[in-house]
């Protein structure tokens, strides 16, 4: 297996290789999370991997069939209904203990977080949908430990991961906040840690293999030992091999690298096609990196072909159409830019609107 044949693999297993024809929240339950703080962009990862609209995916979230809310590690992420209830059992305790360090410092621990909670729940009950602003208005909670005051964003955090909040519907351009258990019920049995976690490694290997270990470590916020360890108990289930003394896994339906035609796609900002993996020379070359993401963690948005990122791009959105700007990492002719840009005609059907190429 050589890099080449990894990046095709991936392309493959994140379902990017063709157009697809689910439905935006079956993207979701396939990839498990979508890192979605920039909320346009997170729309567009789930648009490019299939054929909806923005409006349809829109309301795929606003209906609660898609929730956004933080999970795995402290970010925004896209999933899908039926997932989100065990995936905050099991990775919401982590990220509590991320939280709780820093506010601890100043008199914040849990029983203070709990009545927040408390109150946050009756400001939402009946379903009423707020903007974080009007959430902090009726709560005016207090100052800790002299000058430090807790910050709005935290509280938010802390409901979402205690399983008491998730997004609500838009209210204009503002996200609100709704009672998780008012838009998904809570299932009638739960998964042990074991399963959960048997789980997730399953579904992150299946959705975005070939991938290691200390990839899945990355992408899940779970130690490295943690991870290992759960590998080895789904190694069965998965297939393997090696290179340059690293086992990459992925999941037993996979596509041969042999069918693979030419593409090129225009992924979003934070696309999982990147952030998935710790190691991402297989899709992009180390001399490119710091063109396409930051060492603190900001994405651009990417041009892939035939699954090697070759350059960025961004958009402008004005009154009737879209400008696209692009950034090759190398000279690029303009006959072969003209091939380049057939990636982006996807883009155009998603926002139902013109796009203009600069």
């Amino acid at each position: 297996m050589t890099h080449e044949e990894i990046s095709n693999l991936r392309l493959a297993s994140q379902k990017l290789h063709k157009t697809n024809a689910y439905s935006p929240e079956e993207i979701v339950r396939h990839l498990g999370a979508i890192q979605a703080q920039d909320y346009a962009m997170a729309k567009w990862a789930i648009g490019s991997r299939c054929d909806a609209t923005e409006k349809e995916i829109e309301e795929a979230i606003n209906s609660g069939k898609i929730i956004r809310t933080h999970i795995l590690r402290p970010t925004w992420h896209l999933v899908a209904a039926e997932d989100i209830y065990w995936m905050l059992d099991l990775s919401g305790p982590q990220v509590k203990r991320i939280i709780l360090a820093e506010t601890k410092k100043y008199g914040c621990d849990e029983k203070e977080f709990d009545k927040i909670n408390s109150a946050i729940e009756k400001i939402l009950a009946g379903n009423n949908h707020l903007t974080r602003e009007e959430i902090i208005k009726e709560l005016n909670v207090k100052t800790f430990s002299g000058d430090y005051k807790l910050s709005p964003v935290l509280i938010m955090m802390y409901a979402e991961l205690d399983g008491l909040v998730c997004n609500g519907k838009m209210k204009g351009k503002k996200m609100t906040y709704a009672l998780l258990e008012e838009r998904v019920p809570k299932p009638k049995n739960k998964l042990t840690k074991e399963e959960a976690l048997a789980k997730l490694a399953q579904l992150y290997f299946e959705s975005r293999g070939p991938a290691t270990a200390s990839d899945f470590s990355h992408w899940s916020g779970f130690s490295a030992t943690i991870c290992k360890s759960v590998i080895n108990t789904i190694s069965l289930q998965l297939n393997s091999f090696a290179i340059d003394n690293q086992q990459y896994w992925f999941g037993k339906n996979y596509s041969n690298p042999d069918n693979f035609r030419e593409s090129i796609h225009f992924l979003a900002a934070f696309d999982e096609y990147l952030i998935s993996y710790k190691n991402r020379e297989s899709s992009i070359l180390l001399e490119h990196q710091a063109k396409a993401f930051t060492k603190n963690g900001i994405f651009k948005p990417s041009i892939v072909e035939n699954g090697k990122v070759i350059g960025t791009w961004k958009r402008t959105i004005k009154k009737d159409h879209v400008k696209i700007e692009t950034d090759f990492f190398n000279q690029t002719e303009m006959n072969k830019k003209q091939l380049l840009f057939e990636g982006i005609k996807s883009f155009e059907n998603y926002l139902e609107t013109k796009i203009f190429i600069e």
